[in-house]
């Protein structure tokens, strides 16, 4: 018997559903950015709603300089955890991968696995590099994970789960301490007392004569006081800082000489 032109379009219609199927299934088997909580309702190809059978978790430095760049990583636990892949993104700044195992997508500056990743010792993990961006503040890491049974099809044991957002202060290059060619002798104490409302006293040793800067910063790198701006004999020193206009926060305050300085950090506490 010869098939007759519906039955052909029928069995067409549901190969091309089948095939639909399938190239859905493995659309994004190199990943997909857009699915954290920056911006998406996370990985809902693989099930509609997080799971808390999965853990997902960003590790790294709470603190960056501004302009430098820290290590970080996303850890991923519990489901079915055959392979796991991931989608990270932040609020400002730069992600890099730092291996083979992420791709930066370019059109959102989002970082996702190449491939669904096996898992080592009952976790699955992904590191990566993220520079701070130029001026000081607060950042946001996003991230979610996901943690499939990798069988080739659309499985509801698949699981996935957003990791709690992680927040990296952005701190301003002044706090940056420089030791290079420190005189012997010289040094830069630390404030007192520390935190502080509303004055503090910094005192500082230079063992020989010579041109001296002692001047105060805020977060942002912005200069807001001069103490000290002369000629000075060597010897030991101590000035008063008075912030009783000035707003509370972290300060920075950065003795110099020339070829030499140092920075400290203070808190001044309303």
């Amino acid at each position: 018997m010869i098939p007759g032109p519906k039955y052909i379009i029928s069995i067409t219609f549901g190969f091309l559903i089948i095939a639909g199927s399938a190239i859905l299934l493995y659309a994004y088997s190199n990943g997909i950015t857009g699915k954290t909580l920056k911006n998406g309702n996370g990985c809902t190809c693989h099930n509609a709603s997080p799971s808390q059978n999965v853990s997902v978790t960003i590790s790294g430095p709470d603190t960056l300089i501004a302009g430098k760049t820290g290590t970080y990583s996303i850890t991923i636990k519990g489901g079915p955890l055959v392979r796991a892949g991931t989608d990270i993104a932040a609020s400002a700044g730069t992600l890099s991968p730092q291996g083979t195992d992420l791709r930066l997508d370019p059109s959102d500056g989002e970082l996702t696995h190449v491939m669904p990743k096996a898992p080592s010792g009952n976790e699955v993990t992904f590191s990566f590099l993220y520079t701070a961006p130029g001026t000081a503040g607060t950042i946001t890491l996003y991230a979610n994970g996901n943690s499939v049974n990798f069988n080739g099809i659309a499985d509801p044991g698949d699981m996935w789960n957003f990791a709690p957002n992680k927040l990296i202060t952005v701190s301003s290059a002044i706090s940056e301490i420089t030791n290079r060619n420190r005189p012997s002798g010289f040094n830069l104490n630390q404030n007192y007392p520390n935190p502080f409302n509303p004055s503090t006293i910094i005192s500082f040793l230079i063992p020989d004569p010579g041109f001296v800067k002692l001047e105060v910063f805020n977060v942002l790198g912005t200069k807001v006081k001069t103490l000290v701006n002369e000629f000075k004999s060597a010897g030991n020193y101590s000035y008063d800082f008075n912030a009783v206009s000035f707003a509370s926060g972290i300060y920075y305050y950065r003795l110099s000489n020339g070829s030499f300085s140092e920075v400290k950090k203070m808190l001044l506490l309303k």
